[in-house]
């Protein structure tokens, strides 16, 4: 991947629920506020609940700037993060997911559900079509991302990617790791 344009803006994406173990909310507050503390903007869902609820809080909480982008079927329910430094309403989860990609630099995937799964392959899609050229790390906690890149190697090795995964994909297993990757760009 040849990303040489600096990092000023991760989109995060994540599950809308915390999940069954503690290590997944517990790695979601310590990224949010590790990079609330850097100076990097955060882009996310929007969402005031489960791990996305956690990880805007901790970068408010360090002084960090948030967007929210968030499609009205989920302000009709409720749940936007009222407290974001910006918060956009789209019509649309296929406008959300766009005006995320268009506005990051990079990408981090907590663990989540469906949605985030969606968020992480059409981000792999769209670089593999070079619609755009963005770096994703997944955040591995409690070894959540595990079977999810021995099944990618597979699809790998049996010929059915265009590059190697780990062009794309950096899996790192905790926050601290994330954010060295990140801040190490030396255009920063």
């Amino acid at each position: 991947m040849s990303n040489t344009k600096a990092i000023t803006t991760v989109a995060i994406f994540c599950g809308s629920k915390t999940g069954s173990r503690p290590e997944f909310e517990r790695d979601a507050i310590v990224l949010g506020g590790l990079i609330g503390k850097s100076g990097l903007k955060i882009i996310y869902g929007g969402g005031n609940r489960g791990l996305m609820g956690a990880v805007a809080n901790a970068a408010l909480n360090a002084g960090g700037y948030i967007t929210g982008v968030i499609p009205e079927q989920l302000v009709q329910w409720e749940r936007q993060h009222a407290g974001l430094s910006e918060l956009v309403v789209t019509e649309t989860m296929h406008q959300r997911k766009k005006l995320m990609y268009d506005r990051c630099d990079a990408a981090i995937i907590l663990p989540g559900g469906f949605g985030t799964l969606d968020e992480l392959f059409e981000m792999l899609t769209w670089n593999q079509l070079q619609i755009h050229d963005k770096k994703i790390f997944l955040l591995n906690s409690g070894n959540f991302y595990q079977h999810l890149m021995e099944h990618i190697r597979n699809m790998e090795n049996t010929e059915f990617l265009y590059e190697k995964a780990t062009d794309n994909i950096c899996l790192c297993n905790s926050p601290e790791e994330i954010l060295q990757h990140l801040t190490l760009n030396p255009e920063r």
